[in-house]
């Protein structure tokens, strides 16, 4: 077991979790790696060059925009939305860079910066190279990196699940496994991982780090509700969800509906803000980053027994479920498409659910498998490269498809035929067949058949 469920939740900025919030991350490591070389004091110059689905679809998902960042030393926790536009617009207007905001070089975009369309590097879709040189024209040090979805990365070299095992008192590598350990040792899924949690520093620490991960999903609920305008990119989508809700909000007759519309509107104005370039947290991924929390919310509004355990357990266990599909299968929409993103927000917030509300463990499991398994095959396939059509629906669609799966889980006493294993099995085997112009391109599906503006 290699994964915590801080880094399912990480918070960042949109519209994506591998190709922005990752390309940031590896920029960043980059130069912090210069700098512990006692290099980065003799760069003259550094270059990036982009792959795969990262060079397709990366100027939609601010790409570009996110390697700047990452090598002038911002954190994607950290860099505050607001000061964004002004640093990048310093940059390109006097087509120079501070490098860690220490050292600054000549960044000219157009030739330092480098988008191959027609390639793609052996390890992932989504890969990044950066080189540093200095003023002779040597070369310092080369890295190439790969965004594996999630806000995750991984250098070169180092393989794709470089990272040790956690000293955790009860490690599971699979959903068999878990539930068997949480039988042994009568607990439920979010006692155990709140153990696991709680043994990587303390108990009281771990809920702290709860409420500011639900304290950052709520606000991007808050505001994707109240922000008018129409989103960045070009295609001149506008957003809905404050629309939406003043309609919610005026009505006076009682709509037997109201709660899908509930949900549908939560999911929209995180997934708004996501496309926005605001702050959400990855859940698992920034493309699917609205779900959970529409859910949560939903818990919270609209559940009389509702209470703040509640919603902890929720988010342990979700989490929990995240990790099993991160190091199992893949979240990468590069990978395995949507399924990975959507398909897995919806497996995790349909056992979150599902725990909120005190179901078994066994109903648990079963509604994370129900999740998914009504997912599989769902492409990755974004209008113009922007995190916006369909994603933002499919948000919305997939938390009511969340809730309906805690239900129907919740409801059958008998066990069920198809195991959460065999689902997250399938779910990668799917994701391997299908044919990479489905896979976050943007060559096939809506992306070809709905011309952008």
């Amino acid at each position: 077991m290699k994964t915590s469920i801080f880094d399912i939740f990480k918070i960042g900025i949109g519209p994506s979790s591998s190709h922005t919030v990752g390309p940031m991350r590896a920029a960043g490591r980059f130069v912090r790696d210069l700098e512990r070389e006692n290099l980065l004091g003799s760069v003259s110059r550094v270059a990036g060059e982009l792959f795969g689905s990262l060079a397709l679809t990366g100027v939609g998902h601010g790409t570009d925009r996110a390697v700047l960042l990452g090598l002038a030393g911002e954190i994607p926790e950290e860099v505050q939305t607001p000061e964004i536009k002004p640093l990048l617009d310093d940059i390109r207007g006097k087509q120079s860079l501070n490098l860690l905001a220490k050292k600054p070089v000549a960044f000219h975009e157009a030739t330092d910066l480098l988008f191959h369309n027609d390639q793609v590097l052996p390890g992932h879709p989504n890969g990044m190279r950066f080189q540093a040189f200095d003023a002779g024209g040597t070369c310092l040090l080369r890295q190439v990196y790969y965004s594996i979805g999630g806000g995750f990365i991984a250098l070169e070299g180092e393989g794709l699940s470089a990272a040790g095992s956690l000293p955790v008192p009860f490690p599971f590598s699979n959903g068999e496994e878990l539930l068997g350990m949480c039988a042994q040792n009568g607990l439920s899924i979010a006692q155990l991982i709140m153990a696991n949690e709680a043994a990587l520093g303390n108990e009281a620490e771990v809920r702290e780090r709860l409420s500011r991960i639900w304290s950052v999903m709520n606000a991007s609920i808050d505001r994707g509700l109240r922000t008018e305008g129409i989103l960045p990119g070009g295609l001149g989508v506008r957003r809905r969800a404050p629309t939406l809700w003043a309609k919610i909000s005026g009505r006076t007759a009682l709509d037997p509906l109201a709660s899908m519309d509930l949900v549908n509107v939560f999911a929209m104005a995180v997934n708004e803000e996501n496309a926005a370039g605001g702050r959400v947290v990855t859940a698992p991924t920034n493309g699917a980053s609205g779900l959970l929390p529409a859910v949560a919310r939903f818990y919270l509004s609209s559940i009389p027994q509702a209470s703040e355990e509640g919603l902890q357990r929720l988010l342990l266990t979700s989490g929990a479920i995240g990790i099993l599909y991160k190091e199992n299968a893949s979240i990468s929409g590069a990978e395995v498409g949507c399924q990975g993103e959507v398909g897995v927000a919806c497996s995790m917030a349909a056992a979150g659910l599902a725990a909120a509300m005190a179901a078994s463990n066994e109903q648990i499991e079963h509604a994370a498998e129900i999740g998914m398994e009504h997912h599989l095959g769902m492409t990755c396939d974004p209008i113009g490269g922007l995190v916006q059509i369909p994603c933002i629906e499919r948000n919305a669609i997939g938390a009511v498809k969340a809730i309906n799966a805690c239900r129907m889980a919740m409801q059958e006493a008998e066990g069920h035929k198809v195991s959460l294993d065999q689902v997250i099995r399938t779910m990668y085997q799917t994701g391997l067949d299908m044919q990479s112009r489905y896979k976050e391109t943007a060559l096939a599906g809506l992306a070809v058949n709905v011309k952008d503006c």
